[in-house]
């Protein structure tokens, strides 16, 4: 796929979002075609998590983004893939890896979308690959149950915030879900989702630094519940924690089933995304601090450190060099 003008940003690099999407379509695909590759009941494979996603290198319009997926562990009910990209200009040649990717789906059947089928067991191509991918399951599945205790939580709008502080920069976009935003069987695609939330995530952090923005990273994206047509979903976010180069932003997702009042707003989706700011010319630049304000903001602000400074030692290990 070519990128275009209107799949970037005003300094010309590719929206966070659009690739994100691209990566989920790569995962519905593979992931729906080995749910389906065994005679049985036939299935869509639905978006469940996606862990965490680094943004290696820009992509610029008129470059070719190259999509690749691969299925690397099956449990009982749930499939990983993993997916990577790269970019291409094409009229030098040159490829890079913009961004490597972990994504979890779940197969449901067509006649009940509730009802969650079996996974046919993949052929693995290495001794211990069974192994290495069920202690990522295990690890993915620890994960999602740490975060359903904050699914109560809503951002609230302040009148007259002072700058830096979270109620400055938080911002919602409300988005009523059509037919273009949803599978064939009126559910969201995962990947429409995720853009909505790198868009939201991409103002709050406009609307802090002030400056050129680009994702750094995605932390895992995790989806409670399917968001159907017809749906106004709102989408929220504040920043929670900035080091001096970066800003961590927490996005919840929330449906409002509006024409179903057996059905009450419930929280769909929530993420953790980092920013960093750029010049004109593309150089990093300091980040404003954010100036927690009341105790919840200064909890949330303690736990973003927490996970800044385990993914700093996680990756200057993962630099140090092997024995």
């Amino acid at each position: 796929m070519i990128m275009r003008p209107d799949d970037a940003n005003v300094a010309g690099n590719v929206h966070g979002g659009t690739i994100l999407k691209m990566i989920e379509e790569a995962g519905a695909i593979i992931s729906t075609r080995h749910c389906n590759s065994q005679n049985g009941e036939c299935c869509v494979a639905a978006l469940a998590q996606v862990e965490r996603t680094d943004f290696l290198s820009p992509m610029c319009i008129g470059e070719v983004a190259h999509v690749s997926a691969e299925i690397t562990y099956t449990s009982k009910h749930s499939v990983e893939v993993q997916v990577h990209v790269m970019s291409e200009n094409i009229l030098t040649g040159t490829k890079k890896l913009t961004n490597k990717a972990t994504l979890w789906y779940v197969p449901l059947s067509l006649k009940n979308v509730d009802k969650v089928l079996e996974v046919p067991p993949v052929v693995y191509s290495r001794q211990g690959q069974e192994e290495e991918g069920r202690k990522r399951y295990e690890a993915q599945k620890l994960e999602r149950m740490e975060t359903t205790w904050r699914n109560g939580d809503i951002i609230q709008p302040v009148l007259n915030p002072e700058p830096n502080t979270v109620s400055y920069s938080q911002s919602s976009l409300i988005h009523l879900v059509g037919p273009s935003d949803c599978t064939l069987h009126g559910f969201v695609h995962g990947g429409v989702t995720m853009k909505l939330m790198d868009e939201v995530a991409g103002i709050v952090a406009a609307r802090h630094c002030k400056t050129n923005i680009v994702t750094a990273s995605v932390d895992a994206i995790n989806f409670y519940d399917k968001i159907r047509k017809g749906c106004v979903i709102t989408i929220s976010g504040r920043v929670t924690f900035t080091s001096n180069k970066s800003m961590e932003i927490e996005v919840l997702v929330d449906s409002d089933p509006v024409v179903d009042n057996s059905q009450k707003r419930y929280r769909a989706a929530s993420a953790f995304f980092t920013y960093v700011s750029l010049s004109q010319e593309g150089k990093s630049l300091p980040v404003p601090q954010l100036v927690p304000e009341t105790e919840d903001e200064k909890k949330r602000f303690e736990e973003g450190k927490g996970r800044y400074l385990q993914m700093k030692a996680k990756r200057q290990g993962q630099a140090e060099p092997q024995p």
